[in-house]
């Protein structure tokens, strides 16, 4: 199984910070697991609120876990927000719904981790996590 790099990880993480700096947005944090969930990198801006670090990682894992997108999630989960809540109990409250967490692809077109963000809102999240996967020259998958 291929895994995300530390440097691919810290490419991401200091790529998508400087995003959010240039969008003027909240204190950010964001996670970078490997595909088998282990934490490869995390980083929390000055004044990043306390569940800020829980938040981006649950949203990398139950983005790594569904195999899919924390904004196909949503989408799915308002549909079917039984099985959702069925699965945050299974999960111990990992897996998370709002946008912000996304799948990283190689060139491949092997899944190799995730990367979550939190600390504004859902979409400014994910625009920041998208340009530090793509600056990492992998795949985002939305």
């Amino acid at each position: 199984m291929s895994n995300i790099t530390l440097d691919q990880a810290s490419t991401i993480v200091d790529t998508a910070l400087a995003k959010g700096r240039a969008m003027d947005l909240k204190p950010l944090t964001f996670a970078v697991l490997d595909a088998g969930g282990h934490m490869v990198a995390f980083k929390r801006e000055d004044k990043s609120s306390l569940l800020r670090g829980d938040i981006a990682s649950g949203k990398a894992w139950g983005s790594l876990g569904m195999g899919a997108s924390t904004r196909t999630l949503g989408e799915r989960a308002a549909g079917n927000p039984s099985f959702f809540s069925a699965l945050s109990d299974l999960s111990g409250g990992k897996i998370l719904t709002s946008p912000g967490g996304v799948l990283v692809q190689n060139q491949d077109g092997d899944v190799i981790g995730a990367v979550g963000a939190s600390g504004d809102t859902g979409a400014n999240d994910e625009a920041c996590v998208i340009a530090g996967i793509e600056a990492a020259g992998l795949v985002a998958i939305i």
